[in-house]
């Protein structure tokens, strides 16, 4: 019986644990990466633990989130970004290099090797056959310092693809139909590998694109084999010394299988407000648009950009739309202006941005109020774009290049003859705004600006967290409703008593003030709690605010570890009823704590306001259990950087 692909990169990176799903492994990490939304946090923490040099192969911090400098804190803390990575050994990609994924994907990607990165949609690198995997800050913090990745051996879910796509149909279809199937739930748990003939034909920038959205998918990561396709495009990038055969044994076996026909695939679009919320274009059509935006970490490469220059050239964009287009990188804007496609879109009337994440992480091009936002990015959750009542959806560039031109959803094949955009021969390289670390790191100063501020201590676990419940939610409530981005909130990031004054601020605006009032407290969720990005900000902060405990009925992979390593017991409801039984302001305890951890023993909730009680699992290794009695990660990290 063989094994896949996913089996054998683990398998020669595993430290520690057995390979069975639901078991703990830790991994060996190559490379990691970072970004300044998350990145600057990481850095901090990294710092903190006193460790001289980073101790992988290869550690990038980019900068791409906040872009907007509308005053000093955004541009102080990327002074701090580039200062702080050449002294302790990480490269630095300057505002204007680029998107991290599209960056690392054209630069720094390797087959074969593991890289943790500080954003959920690190899984992009899958598409050269990288092991990539977004997590929490602390968690790459520690991998910097030359600790281990520790996580569930997850599931792995073959994903067998056969035919060809068709006209106007394209890798986001694919993933969009993938989401259609198994619902942002649906990963959790798992990865997803493709393999099958229908693998060879799909460019890296089209796998990248399916590898990218996985993270919607709740996956742990994606991944495609590494081919002559791969190959060839590392040749085109000038690194095909890179460059490794892998693909999974003929015979290899999948914890799950599905057949996805590439050729029965149609244009899909999600509706609002959430990525799963798929349905054919065609159903949709003739839905007045206000807005198209096109590129972000997905879909911003130069075959992407340059398919849609084809569809707008010589045509101009409707009157009631407005129109933007975001090169992924520094490389995809210069080959756009010199293959001329970059004009075309300008004479369409697209406004370009610099190559930066922009609109899909509300920084900047919010839509006006009430109205329809069709967008080539990865997420579309409410208020994520800016405007609370956003209504946003989610297609590919050619469905997006159709809505802009007819001023309402379009199917794409309404517009001809399919656009063919073959990858480039040689791509354009010039890593002019990717800064080596100083080889002489003793006289480098680390500048910090008057924003950022020390990482707040936490005391360990006691033995009863007692509480009210400060708020509680529905299912599926993601990161960006309890710590939300956009333009307000993400120069605050290296501040944490200033952003706390932001969780769940779309969400319910006095939660902060209850916080306050009652001293901390308890939050209550359903199910999939804390999806989407990997921002440990939606744990930093309530735990700032001394939340001491989340009750849910299920968590998201990346959010649930981010709690532990902040401190913050991650508790599951064993029956909905329990769940239904509580009410926001209803005083909580849980008596006779580190004991009952300690011995793996199930909680007993007591809900002193309803006098009556439930008991609530968890899902903690020895090694988590560790680290929340400690009152978090940081706390059990000796001067060595070994962690205790």
């Amino acid at each position: 019986m063989g094994n896949s692909l996913l089996y054998k990169i683990v398998a020669s990176h595993l430290v520690s644990g057995q390979m069975a799903p639901g078991e703990e492994i830790g991994i060996r990490i190559d490379q990691t990466l970072t970004q300044d939304a998350t990145g600057t946090m990481v850095w901090l923490e990294f710092e903190s633990m006193g460790i001289p040099r980073v101790r992988t192969e290869l550690s990038v911090s980019y900068v791409d989130h906040n872009m907007l400098q509308n005053d000093f804190r955004n541009a102080d803390d990327h002074r701090y970004l580039q200062t702080v990575t050449s002294k302790y050994g990480a490269y630095f990609s300057r505002p204007g290099s680029g998107i991290c994924h599209q960056v690392h994907l054209e630069r720094f990607g390797v087959p074969g090797k593991t890289l943790l990165g500080s954003d959920s949609h690190t899984p992009n690198a899958g598409g050269l056959g990288m092991l990539a995997i977004g997590a929490g800050g602390m968690d790459v913090a520690v991998a910097m310092g030359g600790g281990p990745f520790y996580l569930t051996m997850p599931q792995i879910v073959g994903v067998q693809l056969l035919g060809q796509l068709g006209p106007w149909v394209t890798a986001k279809d694919v993933i969009l139909e993938l989401l259609r199937r198994l619902s942002v739930k649906g990963g959790l748990g798992k990865v997803i590998e493709y393999y099958g003939p229908g693998v060879e034909g799909l460019t890296v920038d089209q796998r990248a694109t399916i590898c990218n959205m996985g993270a919607e998918l709740g996956a742990t990561t994606s991944i495609f084999p590494s081919d002559a396709c791969t190959r060839a495009y590392l040749q085109a990038q000038g690194r095909e010394e890179v460059w490794i055969p892998l693909t999974a044994d003929p015979d290899a076996t999948y914890d799950e299988n599905i057949a996805l026909d590439l050729s029965a695939v149609e244009p899909l679009i999600a509706q609002p407000s959430s990525p799963d919320n798929v349905v054919p274009v065609r159903e949709v059509e003739g839905t007045p648009v206000a807005q198209v935006c096109v590129g972000s970490c997905v879909n911003s490469s130069f075959e992407d950009l340059s398919i849609v220059a084809a569809i707008l050239q010589g045509k101009s964009v409707h009157p009631n739309v407005s129109m933007t287009v975001t090169p992924g990188s520094k490389q995809v804007y210069t080959m756009i202006a010199r293959s001329g496609a970059l004009t075309s879109l300008i004479d369409a009337g697209a406004r370009i941005l610099e190559a930066g994440c922009g609109p899909c992480v509300g920084m900047g091009q919010a839509p006006p109020t009430g109205a329809v936002s069709v967008r080539s990015s990865n997420r579309n959750f409410r208020g994520r774009s800016g405007t609370r009542d956003d209504q946003v959806f989610l297609a590919s560039p050619e469905t997006c290049a159709a809505a802009a031109l007819f001023g309402v959803i379009t199917d794409p094949r309404q517009l001809g003859d399919a656009v063919k955009i073959e990858p480039p021969v040689q791509y354009a390289v010039n890593d002019n705004m990717i800064l080596a670390p100083s080889d002489e790191p003793e006289n480098v100063e680390i500048i910090r600006g008057p924003n950022i501020k020390p990482i707040p201590e936490f005391a360990p676990l006691g033995d009863t967290v007692q509480g009210r419940v400060l708020i509680k939610v529905e299912d599926n409530i993601t990161t960006d409703h309890i710590m939300p981005a956009g333009a307000q909130v993400l120069p605050l990031r290296s501040n944490i008593p200033a952003i706390s004054e932001y969780v769940f601020w779309r969400v319910d605006p006095d939660f902060v003030h209850r916080a306050k009032d009652w001293s901390g407290g308890l939050i209550v969720g359903g199910l999939n709690y804390g999806q989407g990005s990997s921002r440990e900000h939606a744990a930093l902060s309530p735990r700032f605010l001394n939340v001491q405990a989340v009750l849910a009925k299920s968590f998201a992979r990346i959010h649930h570890a981010n709690l532990v390593n902040m401190g913050i017991l991650p508790l599951t409801f064993m029956t909905d009823d329990d769940y239904d039984a509580i009410a926001e302001g209803d005083e909580l305890e849980i008596s006779d704590l580190r004991s009952a951890l300690e011995q793996e023993r199930p909680l007993h909730v007591r809900n002193v306001t309803q006098n009556c009680a439930f008991q609530a699992s968890y899902d903690l290794t020895g090694r988590q259990i560790r680290i929340l009695l400690a009152g978090g990660l940081l706390n059990t990290i000796s001067d060595e950087g070994e962690q205790v």
